[in-house]
């Protein structure tokens, strides 16, 4: 039996503590953010559907996203055991620079429509952290802006080619002059993807005031008092607005783009050329032989072609086929630091996050975004300790298995035929 007594006055006042109570709503909300998918449900409170919807939606089913996402979700992980890790090294080199984290943030488009301080907010988190920050040619504030909010940091430059393109060209002159180091050449968007969710909430640049959008601000007032105090949602490095992103991207965007344009910008542009978007083992020989300083494997995060290849199922086949001097990089369906640790395992030189910095930034501007790299940083480091590795370098394909849902067709055939 078990032998009860009456509690001890003394014993029970040593186990209670109170927590001051945090008076800041801001940092009251962002410190209870354990995870990405922590600062995306507070995104999505405090965010207006179509803004939410702008930055969370990808196109047409959205079957890239969920399978990009299925993807990382997927793999398991060998542990190397009695080998103490007690201290990991997470930064790298990445394009002849130094990098505090193996990740960046991705160039994000119309920014300042998830949160008044937009890219701004993304640089000035990024130059604290000490990893490049990526800017859109659909950015919302201008090139000179960004460098000013992170006077001493790396900023990428990611570049469409436009119909006229004069305007691509002198975009790049102008991060070349504000000492962008890197550009991005993006290849994936000849055409708009099919937005849906913009569509079915009739999102347009810039907003537009509807019944519809008015009774989705009534909870929500911060952000609208936000929109309508700050400078009005333009793009920075373009004059056309009005209609959908995608009408506006199809007005833009040039489909004849080709390796002629790449000609161009490489004879243009004075630093390192990336090209992003890249979705072939064979697309990736090609521009790897053409001498470009790296490609980024990716599906544009699932907003241009759906059902696309999975960049993390593409990612050891590419690396085996360009080699591991090629500079090559990864980003779509990221959200954990393991999902980075488990790229690096497999080959990445480098990863790119996009919706989980827009998560954070709508979740509480330049805090959400310290928030969500703050996150991710703490999931890699623990995940690298747990795996018995010191530094990104002792990361090796044997740390990773990719369980595969998605088999094709093909490979079940030669399977069945060999058994």
């Amino acid at each position: 039996m078990v032998q009860r007594r009456l509690p001890v006055p003394s014993e029970v006042f040593q186990l209670l503590k109170f927590r001051r109570p945090e008076l800041n709503g801001r940092k009251r909300r962002l410190s209870g953010a354990l995870t990405i998918a922590d600062l995306r449900r507070i995104a999505k409170r405090r965010t207006p559907r179509a803004a939410f919807d702008y930055t969370d939606g990808a196109a047409d089913g959205e079957v890239s996203l969920a399978r990009a996402r299925q993807a990382f979700e997927d793999i398991e992980f060998h542990p190397d055991i009695l080998k103490p890790a007690t201290e990991v090294d997470t930064s790298c080199r990445i394009l002849g620079a130094p990098s505090a984290l193996p990740f960046g943030i991705a160039p994000t488009g119309f920014t300042r429509l998830m949160h008044s301080e937009g890219e701004r907010a993304g640089a000035a988190a990024a130059g604290a952290a000490g990893i490049p920050f990526t800017l859109s040619t659909l950015g919302t504030t201008s090139i000179e802006d960004v460098r000013s909010a992170d006077p001493d940091g790396r900023l990428w430059f990611q570049l469409y080619v436009m119909r006229d393109r004069e305007i691509s060209y002198d975009l790049a002159r102008r991060a070349a002059a504000a000492g962008f180091d890197t550009i991005l050449f993006t290849v994936d968007t000849p055409v708009a993807g099919a937005r849906l969710r913009d569509r079915r909430n009739g999102f347009s640049i810039p907003p537009q005031l509807t019944l519809r959008t008015v009774l989705d601000a009534i909870p929500r007032p911060w952000w609208w008092f936000d929109f309508l105090t700050t400078a009005p949602l333009e793009f920075a490095s373009l004059t056309s607005t009005g209609g959908t992103v995608g009408e506006l991207l199809d007005a833009a965007m040039d489909p004849t783009i080709s390796y002629d344009d790449l000609d161009v910008i490489r004879e243009l542009w004075p630093g390192r050329i990336v090209v992003k978007g890249v979705q072939t083992v064979a697309d990736a020989r090609r521009l790897v032989d053409r001498g470009v300083d790296g490609i980024v494997l990716s599906n544009h995060g699932g907003r241009q072609l759906d059902r696309a290849p999975v960049p993390f199922h593409l990612l050891p086949d590419v690396v085996r086929e360009v080699g591991p001097d090629a500079t090559v990089m990864i980003d779509t369906g990221i959200m954990n630091g393991a999902d980075i640790v488990a790229s690096i395992a497999l080959g990445a030189s480098f990863t790119l996050i996009g919706r989980a910095y827009l998560y954070g930034l709508m979740a509480g501007g330049r805090a959400g975004v310290d928030r969500a790299i703050q996150i991710l940083r703490g999931e890699i480091e623990r995940t690298m300790k747990l795996l018995g590795v010191s530094s990104l370098e002792e990361l090796e394909p044997r740390h990773v298995t990719q369980l595969r849902r998605l088999v094709p067709a093909s490979a079940v055939s030669a399977a069945e035929a060999s058994g």
